[in-house]
């Protein structure tokens, strides 16, 4: 069924004509569905993770090898959300991961930071899942994430570097943050 905004009520978060295949740096955040703590826990203002939040970090760190022209920079795993920097830079066709090296489907496209983004929500989906199955992780309701995903274009250095700051900084700001949920 496809999606008509008259009835649902829903309007894109994204930037009107913006490519987000293009070269360039994204700060984004992908929260857990329901706000739900399955990552770890905050203690002393540091982030403590659990088998969860180490796979989460894992499948973060090998996005480079998946795709060739795809970074990723600073990024913090949160109890119920994440934050991170992903850089595009000269992608290549989203067909083609470098692992195979062969291309397979149809005709490759340029990746984009919503093919990046999806892989990374499919892959810790799917591990979190076996985690439940198979090493009594606390289970999800449906969705291990929420729908979508907050995004931001980084323009210039400074602001790079502010976001960067953030990041690594917000498990200090934890019980201030609007995502907050009381460590069980």
């Amino acid at each position: 069924m496809q999606c008509d905004r008259n009835i649902h009520h829903r309007r894109s978060i994204r930037l009107k004509e913006y490519d987000y295949s293009q070269n360039g740096a994204y700060f984004i955040t992908i929260c857990v569905q329901n706000k739900e703590c399955l990552f770890g826990k905050i203690a002393n203002g540091k982030m403590q993770l659990n088998d969860a939040g180490n796979i989460i970090q894992t499948i973060w760190d090998e996005i480079p090898e998946y795709y060739d022209g795809i970074e990723t920079d600073t990024f913090q795993i949160m109890p119920n959300h994440i934050h991170g920097i992903i850089i595009i830079v000269g992608a290549g066709p989203c067909a083609c991961p470098i692992k195979s090296g062969q291309p397979r489907g149809v005709a490759p496209t340029k990746l984009s930071l919503f093919d990046v983004v999806h892989r990374f929500k499919t892959m810790t989906t799917k591990q979190y899942i076996d985690g439940v199955k198979f090493k009594n992780w606390q289970p999800f309701d449906h969705k291990l994430w929420q729908r979508n995903y907050f995004e931001h274009v980084i323009r210039n250095e400074q602001s790079l570097n502010k976001i960067r700051e953030y990041i690594l900084n917000n498990p200090y700001g934890w019980e201030k943050d609007e995502l907050f949920v009381k460590n069980l």
